[in-house]
């Protein structure tokens, strides 16, 4: 199949309740739909299976990797771009969105985490500890 009709049948997904995507599953993969409570989730899952089936799926290095019981070590935190972070501060709900450029708050681009969670705070704070992405260490 072409791009663009596996584009198509992705889009279809968003369009479907719960029962709707087990029965889009059913259709596709046989009776042994993953139990989920999530419809998001349950999208998620079939558009990967969509693309994967038509365009290949991960390749044998990221495989590897993925099996391999080494600790993956990352010497910055980073975020996907599209992550919303929320955190309440003193009694108010802040909201911080990470773009291509950096970590939206407020209208404004701060070029890191740390940065923003420095932003909302008025003093240096981590931006991950900050955002519940990482546990304080002991």
């Amino acid at each position: 199949m072409d791009r663009e009709t596996i584009n198509a049948e992705v889009r279809a997904l968003a369009r479907l309740d719960l029962e709707g995507l087990r029965v889009e599953w059913r259709r596709r993969y046989g009776p042994a739909a993953p139990k989920l409570r999530s419809p998001e989730l349950l999208a998620l899952m079939l558009a990967w299976r969509i693309q994967s089936d038509a365009f290949g799926g991960l390749d044998d290095a990221t495989r590897r990797k993925l099996r391999s019981d080494a600790a993956i070590t990352v010497d910055r935190f980073e975020t996907p771009v599209g992550t919303v972070l929320t955190r309440e501060w003193k009694g108010v709900s802040e909201t911080v969105r990470r773009t291509p450029a950096g970590y939206e708050w407020r209208g404004r681009t701060l070029k890191s985490l740390s940065a923003a969670a420095r932003a909302i705070c008025g003093t240096p704070r981590s931006g991950p500890l900050f955002f519940g992405l990482k546990e304080a260490s002991a």
